[in-house]
């Protein structure tokens, strides 16, 4: 193991440091090795650095040895990235809140983009209809048919679907999971998890024996949405999962499909929603494969295909009052108290918060979806 993946391990331990703050520390001291051993008072030069924060890395490194947490780390965790490693997913290295460290278990290949085919990820509601099942089979055995990757988030419903149609297919799959790649959830998904383990590949940025909780799955979101060069929303409520991916996607500069459905079933909403503000609209599946196949290279500088969503949902929360609703969780309580209506870099939300970044993402989704946060192009947020 090199000396420099040692280094991204131990920072990634330090509560309140994010992406963009270990970016920040390697364009400064030029590797984070030396900024682990750098003194304090050139660490609070940092932006984004104050007396708090430091005080959290000073205690790291009192209890952190890094050479001895690769060793003790690898025995449970064999295999994961840091995003200097040149295998890296390419496409999700491009994201500004792409996993320091990031585990996986199956096929490593997989997760690198093929310019004839890349990776397509497939959301939706956990409670599909019989139209939306379907359709996730539909869609997910045709692009493995035609060497497209298929990303999900290994959820029941749309997510299985898309993932068992793809294997049935002899394709490629990826599983983007809230716990540990050595864990499974929900416990009914075993057989497929299993399938997904040998012929595919799991993604985490949670450790091994890291056990489900809620608060992870929404962050995982966003590595599904950097995964893939498009992001297909099947049917979702109008406020779900599946489309704060979609808006995660956009922002990320990637493509947005969206399958209509009807009017009269709540699932369908959000999908309208989607295309009301310039998603693709899917009017079969030659005319999906038609579209994939007429993408161009991917270039992240690309204006984002649907009209701000943020913009209409600041009109709609306008009048959230200062006092948060004494139902927020402490986290949730505890974010929301550091935005204002100007917008707040998602980094300077984390070393505000001290806490650590999956918590500080997967609490602005939350907030988000309760209709109290607003996200805004690169990655900032505010009431």
């Amino acid at each position: 193991m090199s000396q420099e993946r040692i280094y991204w391990l131990a920072w990634s331990k330090v509560a309140g440091v994010g992406p963009i703050l270990i970016d920040r520390l390697c364009q400064r001291f030029g590797n984070l090795e030396t900024a682990w051993n750098i003194d304090r008072q050139q660490l609070l030069e940092i932006d984004g650095i104050g007396t708090q924060l430091l005080a959290k890395i000073v205690t790291a490194r009192a209890s952190i040895e890094p050479h001895k947490l690769g060793d003790e780390h690898t025995l449970d965790n064999p295999d994961w990235w840091v995003r200097i490693d040149p295998d890296y997913p390419a496409l999700l290295a491009e994201i500004p809140s792409a996993p320091t460290v990031l585990y996986y278990r199956g096929q490593s290949q997989i997760a690198q983009p093929q310019a004839h085919a890349p990776a397509i990820g497939i959301v939706g509601t956990r409670d599909p209809s019989d139209y939306g099942k379907r359709w996730a089979r539909k869609i997910s055995s045709a692009l493995a048919s035609k060497g497209y990757p298929i990303v999900s988030g290994l959820a029941q419903g749309i997510d299985t679907e898309a993932h068992t149609a793809c294997l049935e297919a002899g394709g490629l799959t990826i599983a983007v999971v809230g716990t540990g790649v050595d864990m499974v959830y929900p416990p009914r998904n075993r057989q497929l998890t299993a399938q997904i383990a040998q012929h595919g590949l799991i993604v985490s940025e949670y450790a091994a024996k890291t056990p489900p909780d809620r608060a992870h799955f929404p962050a995982r979101n966003r590595i599904i949405a950097g995964l893939s060069r498009v992001t297909i929303v099947i049917e979702a409520p109008t406020k779900s999962g599946a489309l704060i991916t979609a808006y995660q996607a956009n922002d990320f500069g990637r493509d947005v499909y969206a399958l209509p459905g009807s009017l009269d079933n709540p699932n369908s909403l959000g999908c309208l929603g989607l295309l009301s503000r310039g998603a693709q609209l899917i009017l079969g599946l030659d005319h999906l494969l038609e579209l994939l196949a007429a993408l161009p290279p991917l270039d992240l500088a690309v204006t984002p295909t649907l009209q701000p969503a943020a913009i209409d949902r600041v009109t709609v929360r306008s009048s959230v009052p200062e006092t948060p609703p004494p139902q927020l969780p402490p986290d949730l309580q505890q974010i929301w108290l550091l935005l204002t209506d100007i917008p707040v870099n998602f980094d300077e939300i984390v070393s505000k918060s001290q806490l650590p970044v999956a918590t500080v993402s997967s609490s602005l989704i939350h907030l988000e979806l309760l209709g109290l946060v607003t996200q805004l192009p690169g990655m900032r947020y505010q009431k």
